[in-house]
């Protein structure tokens, strides 16, 4: 394997669009969509929703991925190369803010592997919901314990780094977004033919005006620009080291609908099973850990039902932290010279001695607080509001006004492209997309 990343690329374009699909998922496809289309309006905030992640998440990725192509280097150096020197500072603010989600990100990537342990041994599973807050709370405040599986999870992440474009990221992403998406399904079909089960589809998808205000359109703005990951210098990455013939319109597109299509599939997996069983569809992030465990207690076979929830959970979050751990990688590879096993092993060092904090938070370091915020809360607020935001909105004026020419050469690199389509998404990349990132960012802050 070679030891520089830029020497590297996709086996295939498949590999691509599955690693880059695997990247946008998350968590955020399974624990926060759920409950926000629920409480926002069911489909009313699912069509905004979808049209938004088709119009301006399409042009953001595009921006994303064509200059990481047309620079054949991580989010920093493409940029330089492609815009000038300058560009590169937004490129720089997306894998800072990445690593920092990495670090944070961890933490919860830890507890998903809890979870799953519980799932294959039967602990956890517990029908009272109080008890579940209680086995949830005692174990996110053991530091100990809780920052021994955030090791494990970075551990098995640089793993799969370490093993390179095509044999590590891109194999794993072969086998585990296919499998998710079995898993999903095959947990949706129990779901929705639990007696009461239907009323969670209908909660999901039936439109409710008297929920859908300025508020829900917001939240569906910010999800559409945080379920692509969008700003954090891995698309660019991830760009970098796609085949220079292959069709980027069409790759994109791919990435947005699987996206989409993972959000949704996460909403008909968790909420049928929650109305089966009268439970809580607006505990928010709680839905994972303490509501869930109380449908598989009730559930028949619940625990192998359970096995196959967390270990979505488990695979939607490696999926995700390989691309975030190979932004970082590929920068100190790539524009501080560090060979890539010395990268790997000073990201993982970074984010555990910045995930230790975030970790802490939730027990010995619960009063330590600033702004406000717990030190878990004040990194997942600063990098979703400050650092994604700013990123995207330089690199969308970069490959829109300053090298559109070469964003339009890396549209057109399968077949060309009529003249009304392109000035179409300049608009939406270099107008339309900036103003709404703009929107998203006043708003949260």
């Amino acid at each position: 394997m070679s030891d520089t990343a830029s020497t590297a690329g996709w086996g295939s374009r498949l590999g691509f669009i599955l690693a880059s699909a695997g990247s946008a998922v998350g968590l955020g496809a399974i624990w926060k969509f759920p409950y926000m289309a629920g409480t926002n309006g069911g489909s009313v905030f699912m069509l905004p929703y979808i049209f938004f992640t088709l119009t301006v998440g399409v042009a953001l990725l595009i921006a994303e991925f064509a200059m990481g192509r047309a620079g054949r280097r991580g989010a920093v150096g493409s940029l330089n190369k492609v815009c000038g020197k300058p560009w590169g500072f937004f490129g720089g603010v997306g894998v800072f803010t990445v690593f920092l989600i990495l670090s944070f990100y961890s933490t919860v990537g830890g507890w998903c592997i809890k979870y799953t342990i519980d799932a294959l041994t039967g602990d956890g599973i517990i029908a009272d919901a109080a008890k579940l807050g209680d086995y949830f709370g005692a174990f996110v405040s053991n530091g100990p314990l809780s920052y021994a599986y955030l090791l494990v999870f970075l551990l098995f992440t640089a793993f799969v780094v370490l093993r390179g474009i095509e044999e590590g990221i891109e194999r794993i992403a072969k086998v585990l977004m296919p499998s998710l998406f079995i898993l999903m399904l095959v947990l949706i079909v129990r779901g929705v033919t639990l007696p009461g089960g239907w009323n969670g589809v209908e909660y999901l998808f039936m439109p409710r005006w008297e929920d859908f205000n300025a508020t829900a359109l917001f939240n569906a703005m910010g999800f559409c620009f945080f379920s692509l990951s969008l700003g954090a210098g891995t698309m660019i990455t991830y760009g970098s080291y796609l085949n220079p013939k292959a069709d980027l319109p069409s790759s994109v597109g791919w990435v947005a609908f699987l996206g989409i299509l993972s959000s949704i599939l996460g909403g008909l997996m968790v909420m049928p099973a929650v109305f089966a069983f009268n439970l809580d569809p607006t505990a928010g992030p709680g839905l994972t850990f303490v509501t869930m465990p109380a449908v598989f207690a009730q559930m028949p076979f619940g625990q192998i039902f359970a096995i196959f929830f967390y270990v979505c959970l488990l695979v939607a979050a490696i999926t995700s932290s390989v691309s975030m751990m190979e932004a970082c990688v590929s920068l100190l590879n790539q524009e501080l010279m560090l060979s890539r096993r010395s990268a790997i092993v000073a990201t993982t060092l970074g984010a555990a001695v910045v995930g230790l904090g975030a970790t802490l938070s939730f027990g010995a370091w619960s009063d330590v607080t600033f702004f406000g915020k717990n030190i878990f809360d004040l990194l997942d607020y600063v990098t979703s509001n400050v650092g994604m935001p700013l990123s995207t909105f330089g690199i969308a004026i970069a490959a829109a006004w300053v090298a559109w020419k070469t964003t339009s050469a890396e549209l057109q690199t399968a077949r060309t492209l009529s003249p009304g389509l392109l000035k179409l998404m300049r608009f939406l990349i270099g107008f339309f997309s900036p103003i709404f990132v703009l929107i998203v960012a006043l708003g949260s802050l």
